[in-house]
């Protein structure tokens, strides 16, 4: 054990031997760059630049480029970067992890790396937990960049595209994590490639990286909308289709299980639904409900396909037999049964877009961070995002005495002895920062003091731009503040006049945190840059952690020996039994945040390849290309299924083949048997393609110039429909997976499985579906590129992490109740489908 921890350390040393020969290069500049005059020092930027379009790499341009941004700093914000900080800097280019501790200067240390990247012009993204701090860092550091000649931006929540476009155009961006990733997400559900705000992801620094992702990673980002279909419709579509009839009004393939209307059925719905062609541009969604609602009565029976149970539809599974629970029928083929069995409808899919901070974050070309508490999460930060924490030196030795934990028999006895404590130190003028794991320890402890009469600020990480100032206050005599551990981070609190010999600030830890991180990361608000200070945790049997690590022995132990509720137990024996149990707990979550990312990559792959898809649509002038290859796997797929190569050929199902192709892409009459007669499969493709593109030429002749857009709006509209149902379909998966686990079977092995096959059924579906628009639909209006739904951003800290899912938003049919009924039949709709309404 000892060996490998020597190894680890050995490690470090080796990393920081190497960083500070980087730091003596750069100091070693330090006489030359003072001489520069200040136009002098800012040519240096386009020099650098020149240098870098010419070859040079960034890792040669480094010594000069920190040397010249120490030099401006000194003389823009009076700041000099020590040593330590050069090392942190240069551990940042390297894409690491600098672990430095409070009050290091993590700030003005990223600016050296960020500067030095930015000449690269690709754009760098420096990233902070909140908006108060990017605004902040902007405001301050932007001054040192815009000295050098670099453009600064800022990104917040709520501003406009064209402010967005701007930000992410300038050499350096500030920005929140949540902003970037949603922002990620919107640029993939863009109509015109005009809207997009993102240039390509080049190079970020992340402040209180373990925050981000780490803390955060469990969450995803998820935009949610309301869907622009209706329950209403399926109710229609179901009620018209119930009064339809085989071979007359539709064919059904029972090989295939393809359905569609004929002539006659297609004139039944232009009436039914009074309209004047069922194939118009603006008529899509009620084509599409009406086929998945043909599809639901004549290929999906109950007690075979699905069952109903609990007023729910279940899936069967075709190959064992098995109900599916939490499976859905994607493509709205699920509400249409739903319609059908006369159950309630649930509602389409809300989610349009969702990606996790793991997977937004790796999509970086080189990913940096900084902290004060990082080696605890070592073994994530390496395996997750390749990334190596190096433990930069503090700039002067630690001062602070960090105290063995008390520990209480009871909570009671414990939170007394810290009011004491903060009572006796408030007395003296020593400041006190008290950190809590939850804001309801952190009322308990401001009752007590309200009571003692002790003015105290309280902090529960709601208000930022209050919190960093009452943080920064909380170093000066007398101050109490109350905070919950990850309360201002990114702060730093700076000691007033007199508090050094008062012994500097204390602070007092009401219970570890399951996060060695972040009971590190609350000592470390004390004895920044050298100064005095003393931390003190006190912790109680009663503690969670202590109730869910055995604390029964230690418990009857205290009981034996008679101790009670003023006599605590200081025990270095104690503080390690602690320490295990959050290497355990850390365990767990590690555990489970890797358990997470494996199931996100499935979907991870399948967004890449879908959005690197869209994004060539919206890129390409004509799509024509790209639609023929979907027509002709499309209808290569068709072929192959009416005229299986293992069957002979008098057993080949040529009329429905037909009805499939004179539904789907060509005209009633366009083909006919005799054609397809004697030839082979191979043959009857390229027959079908000729006629096929025969077709496309006229509609390109009879659309002109509108053909282009034409394409677009169809497949933009598809892609983006059957992506959606697609995630949601995928959700309900994951969530029902987990049962497999008792049947002896690996979930994930079976979510990779199943998911890949949804993802190949959604991209054949796509091909089937723009094939039939494309030779189909046609244009009586205006053409427009259409949102398949309202995006909104749901952050996962504003809904304790639950998914938020806004309801649709029904559009209903207005059918008056003397009206002819809308299924068809003749009758008045209050005499028929709006009885009892």
């Amino acid at each position: 054990m000892l060996g490998i921890l020597n190894k680890v350390f050995d490690q470090n040393k080796r990393e920081i031997k190497r960083l500070e020969k980087t730091a003596d290069q750069v100091e070693a500049l330090a006489a030359s760059m003072e001489k520069l005059s200040d136009e002098e020092l800012k040519a240096k930027t386009e020099e650098f630049k020149g240098r870098y379009q010419k070859g040079e790499t960034l890792d040669e341009l480094l010594t000069e480029a920190f040397a010249v941004v120490r030099e401006a700093a000194k003389r823009v914000l009076g700041l000099y970067p020590y040593k330590v900080q050069l090392m942190g800097g240069a551990s940042l280019h390297d894409g690491n992890i600098s672990e430095m501790k409070t009050g290091e200067g993590k700030t003005l240390t990223s600016t050296l790396p960020v500067y030095l990247n930015a000449l690269a012009g690709k754009g760098v993204h420096v990233v902070t937990v909140n908006e108060y701090l990017a605004s902040r860092d902007a405001t301050e550091m932007g001054q040192l960049y815009e000295f050098l000649g670099l453009s600064v931006g800022l990104n917040l929540n709520g501003i406009t595209k064209e402010e967005k476009q701007a930000a992410y155009l300038a050499d350096i961006t500030y920005s929140t994590n949540n902003e970037l990733g949603f922002d990620y997400l919107r640029d993939n559900m863009v109509l015109y490639k005009e809207q997009k705000v993102q240039r390509p992801l080049f190079y970020a620094v992340i402040d209180e990286v373990d925050s981000i992702l780490i803390d955060e990673a469990r969450t995803p980002l998820i935009i949610s909308g309301s869907a622009q279909k209706s329950t209403q419709l399926y109710i229609q579509a179901n009620a018209f289709v119930s009064r339809l009839k085989a071979e007359e009004d539709f064919t059904y393939d029972e090989k295939t299980k393809g359905v569609q209307l004929t002539e006659e059925g297609m004139t039944k719905a232009e009436k039914a639904f009074g309209i004047e062609n069922l194939f118009d541009i603006s008529h899509v969604s009620l084509n599409h409900h009406i086929t998945q609602a043909l599809k639901a009565h004549s290929s999906m029976h109950v007690d075979v396909d699905y069952v109903v149970q609990e007023g729910e539809i279940v899936i069967v599974d075709q190959f064992t037999g098995r109900l599916m629970k939490g499976r859905r029928y994607s493509d709205g083929l699920h509400q249409a049964i739903e319609a059908k069995e006369g159950l309630e409808i649930q509602n389409e899919s809300m989610t349009l877009a969702t990606i996790t901070f793991q997977n937004y974050f790796r999509m970086y070309e080189k990913l940096a961070g900084m902290t004060g508490t990082a080696k605890t999460e070592e073994e994530e930060f390496r395996n997750i995002y390749n990334m190596n924490v190096v433990v930069i030196p503090t700039n002067r030795s630690i001062a602070r005495d960090d105290r063995a934990d008390l520990i209480y028999a009871s909570m009671e006895g414990k939170y007394r002895a810290v009011g004491e404590d903060i009572a006796e130190r408030h007395k003296n003028g020593q400041p006190v920062l008290v950190g809590t794991v939850a804001i309801e320890t952190s009322e308990i402890i401001s009752r007590y003091l309200s009571k003692k009469g002790i003015p105290h600020n309280v902090l529960n990480a709601k208000n930022h731009g209050r919190e960093a100032e009452i943080i920064a206050d909380a170093g000066k005599q007398g101050a109490v503040t109350i905070a919950t551990n990850m309360a201002g981070r990114g702060t730093d609190i700076k000691l007033g006049e007199g508090v050094k010999e008062l012994g500097g600030l204390a602070v007092l830890g009401t219970e570890r945190h399951e996060s060695r991180r972040i009971d590190n990361q609350l000592r470390g608000r004390s004895g920044r840059q050298g100064d005095p200070g003393v931390t003190q945790f006190y912790l109680s049997m009663e503690d969670e952690l202590m109730r869910r690590f055995g604390s029964d022995n230690m418990k009857s132990m205290m009981a034996r020996l008679g101790m009670d509720d003023t006599q605590p137990i200081q025990s270095k024996m104690v503080s390690r039994a602690v320490e295990s149990a959050q290497k355990r707990v850390e365990g767990n979550n590690f555990d489970a945040r890797k358990q997470l990312l494996s199931y996100d990559d499935v979907l991870r792959q399948q967004r890449e390849i879908l959005y690197t898809q869209r994004n060539e649509v919206l890129e390409a002038e004509s799509l024509r290309d790209i639609i023929e290859r979907m027509m002709t796997t499309s209808i290569q797929r068709n072929v192959e299924a009416f005229t299986p190569a293992h069957e002979e050929e008098e057993k080949w199902n040529l009329q429905g083949l037909i009805d499939y192709v004179n539904g789907n892409l060509l005209n009633e009459g366009d083909l006919t048997v005799a054609e397809l007669q004697g030839k082979d499969s191979e043959e009857i493709v390229k027959l079908l393609l000729d006629k096929v593109k025969a077709k496309y030429d006229e509609k390109e002749v009879h659309l002109a110039d509108q053909m282009r857009e034409f394409e677009k709006v169809i497949v933009l509209r598809t892609v983006d429909t059957k992506w959606m149902d697609h995630i949601d379909a995928m959700d309900q998966l994951r969530q029902g997976i987990h049962l497999r686990a008792y049947g002896q079977i690996d979930p994930l092995r079976e979510y990779q499985q199943e998911g890949f096959a949804m993802f190949e059924h959604m991209i054949t579906s796509i091909e089937d579906e723009v094939s039939r628009l494309v030779m189909k639909a046609e244009i009586h209006n205006n053409l427009e590129r259409q949102e398949v739904a309202k995006g909104q951003a749901v952050n996962p800290k504003e809904d304790g992490g639950e998914k938020l899912k806004k309801k649709p938003v029904v559009k209903q049919m207005d059918v008056g109740r003397n009206d002819p009924c809308i299924c068809g039949s003749g009758k008045k709709y209050k005499n028929c489908c709006g009885a009892g309404k």
